[in-house]
């Protein structure tokens, strides 16, 4: 079923203080493929962090191989592989996770994972803020995207075919919809919000080279 937020509930989950940028976790992942269950589980255990934003992208084309998953979308694969085109191994794969926009690891790789969270600690930080009145962004240098995404916290489906088969898959932070909301030029800016799909929002900003510097999450 889908879940949009009106503007008053929008409101009612935005009023969230300044507080430190979390680490942007992007794992894409499929329900048709049997290596990314390992990784929405730690996905799962990451997402209980504060200092984390962890999202799944569910990517479509798994869906041929008998199993169509219902939260995919080929905006998701469209954004995997424009991720390919930025890191020198162009390598798009399940279950691949993106950390910052700038490191790509094996989303089940926990080891690998922790290295690249700890080297995300020292990124640039443009600080972002999400309030019933908008998004609003710092000044700082460069160029990118502000995006607004929602998601929902927490699925559980049977799958019933595919690679998967007979399991019940328990998923966590599943992107319903991403929105370039606005270009970021380096000065200061504020930015309205409408009508988004998901349980839970967040907006992040990212540069043209495909770093992630700034985010935000609201508060339910």
């Amino acid at each position: 079923m889908i879940r949009s937020l009106s503007i008053a509930a929008l409101a009612s989950c935005l009023a969230a203080p300044l507080q430190a940028r979390p680490i942007v976790l992007e794992l894409f992942t499929s329900q048709g493929c049997s290596s990314c269950p390992p990784a929405d589980a730690l996905l799962t255990e990451l997402a209980g962090r504060g200092d984390l934003l962890p999202l799944a992208f569910h990517v479509d084309y798994w869906n041929r191989l008998g199993w169509r998953d219902e939260y995919s979308s080929p905006k998701f694969t469209l954004r995997q592989r424009d991720y390919a085109e930025l890191f020198p191994d162009g390598q798009v794969y399940t279950p691949q996770l993106v950390i910052n926009g700038s490191r790509q690891v094996v989303g089940s790789d926990r080891f690998a994972v922790q290295v690249a969270l700890k080297a995300a600690k020292s990124d640039p930080d443009i600080a972002m803020q999400l309030t019933a009145n908008g998004i609003e962004v710092a000044a700082g240098t460069g160029h990118g995207t502000v995006w607004l995404v929602g998601y929902d916290p927490e699925h559980s489906t049977p799958v019933a075919r595919g690679e998967n088969e007979g399991r019940v898959l328990v998923e966590s932070n599943i992107v319903r919809s991403l929105q370039a909301v606005g270009q970021w030029h380096g000065d200061a800016m504020h930015l309205p919000i409408g009508r988004v799909e998901g349980e839970r929002v967040a907006v992040f900003l990212q540069k043209d080279n495909g770093a992630i510097v700034g985010a935000a999450i609201g508060t339910p």
